[in-house]
């Protein structure tokens, strides 16, 4: 016999059927581990005084001033 939770999910996923959408899964790094980590700090020593990524950081910062409105 299916749990309230299976149930509740089961319908969920027959209305979003029903509005014309389909479950996709998608498999990303785990942010979590030690590897992530260790390989998100040797890429970002590469970019250490890169004049490209200094330009483009820059950039992003400003964009990020650019809020007014957002919800």
């Amino acid at each position: 016999m299916p749990s309230m939770h299976e149930s509740k999910v089961a319908r969920h996923r027959e209305r979003m059927r029903a509005a014309g959408l389909r479950p996709v899964q998608f498999w990303v790094p785990d942010t979590r581990s030690p590897e992530f980590a260790a390989q998100v700090r040797q890429q970002c020593q590469k970019l250490k005084g890169d004049l490209a990524e200094a330009e483009v950081l820059r950039f992003t910062e400003e964009a990020a001033t650019h809020i007014e409105g957002w919800k």
